[in-house]
């Protein structure tokens, strides 16, 4: 049982890193390369909601396993369950109300007909857009250095 739990905790950070390094540094720059800006921008919309969906389960996986693991060891991960635990709530905030902020904005520049609302609201989105990046960011470092701490536990 023990090895199952392990595997899914080590299986859920690894797609939890492996997704965001494959959307951020493949997947989005490809979509924007290969098509115009505007629709580029839609499908990366699209794609959005699922890979925060992803995001939040491997979360609940991740923690859920290292919590019910760390009950029959002799000392409580606490840099362990703080790094998955901080690592969540950043995804959760930039889910749910970064997300949420950035679509808002989005909807607002296709409804204004006005050039300068317009370039108001696009100042406006990036901003927010920076925010989701340096988000992202700093889930994938915290997310490479959990997983450096977990490897140093694997016996090959």
């Amino acid at each position: 049982m023990f090895a199952a739990l392990n595997f899914f905790h080590l299986l859920s950070m690894v797609i939890w890193v492996g997704m965001i390094v494959f959307f951020t540094f493949f997947a989005a720059p490809s979509v924007f390369k290969a098509l115009p800006r505007e629709l580029a921008g839609e499908v990366i919309g699209h794609i959005f909601p699922k890979y925060w969906a992803v995001g939040y389960l491997m979360s609940a996986v991740s923690i859920g396993t290292v919590l019910y693991l760390s009950s029959f060891a002799k000392v409580f991960p606490t840099l362990r369950v703080s790094i998955l635990v901080v690592m969540a709530v950043l995804s959760l905030y930039s889910g749910l109300v970064v997300g949420r902020e950035a679509r808002s904005i989005k909807a607002e520049i296709k409804a204004v007909e006005s050039v300068e609302e317009k370039e108001t609201l696009r100042s406006t989105f990036k901003k927010v857009h920076a925010k989701s990046a340096i988000l992202n960011l700093l889930i994938l470092i915290l997310g490479i250095f959990y997983i450096f701490l977990i490897s140093r536990d694997l016996t090959l």
